[in-house]
């Protein structure tokens, strides 16, 4: 359980510090920042989830989005505890330090600072951050275990865990 929540750490630590320098950088002047032909820096404020889901829940939607999301972190967390794959772990880390990141936001700004914006030509995927990359690069993981058992191509495993 010790590496989940090590990795979960690292997560919210990685991704607030990235939302501050950012943060910084953009409000320093630049609205926005072009860094490659289809990635660009942003400053965006999500005040729903995934793809601006629920944007319209108003004021309200901090209280309930945040306390849905510690939900899902207390049965994470609950996973976590009765994990024994190191792999899991970390991915469960992932997970729930992602989401403890946007909670942070949305408690301390009323918002979740997106930032990331990649496009193709004038077709922009919905801005995102760490956290939120984190949260799919976990789940993503998780989905692998439970489809292949870990033993698809972006999956590395340790046996030791699993026994």
């Amino acid at each position: 359980m010790i590496l989940g929540l090590f990795t979960a750490f690292l997560v919210v630590v990685f991704d607030q510090l990235s939302k501050i320098f950012v943060f910084e950088y953009l409000m320093g002047g630049n609205s926005a920042k072009e860094i490659t032909s289809f990635f660009n820096l942003v400053a965006a404020w999500n005040t729903g989830v995934s793809f601006s889901m629920f944007n319209n829940l108003g004021g309200s939607g901090v209280y309930i989005l945040s306390s849905f999301s510690l939900g899902v972190v207390g049965f994470l967390l609950y996973w976590l505890y009765k994990e024994k794959s190191v792999y899991m772990r970390v991915s469960l880390g992932f997970v729930i330090g992602g989401a403890l990141g946007n909670v942070i936001d949305r408690i301390r700004l009323g918002a979740v600072f997106d930032f990331l914006d990649v496009h193709v030509g004038q077709y922009h995927w919905p801005a995102f951050n760490v956290a939120d990359s984190f949260i799919c690069i976990g789940a993503m993981l998780i989905v692998c275990e439970g489809l292949f058992g870990g033993k698809c191509c972006c999956c590395i495993k340790d046996n030791e865990g699993d026994k």
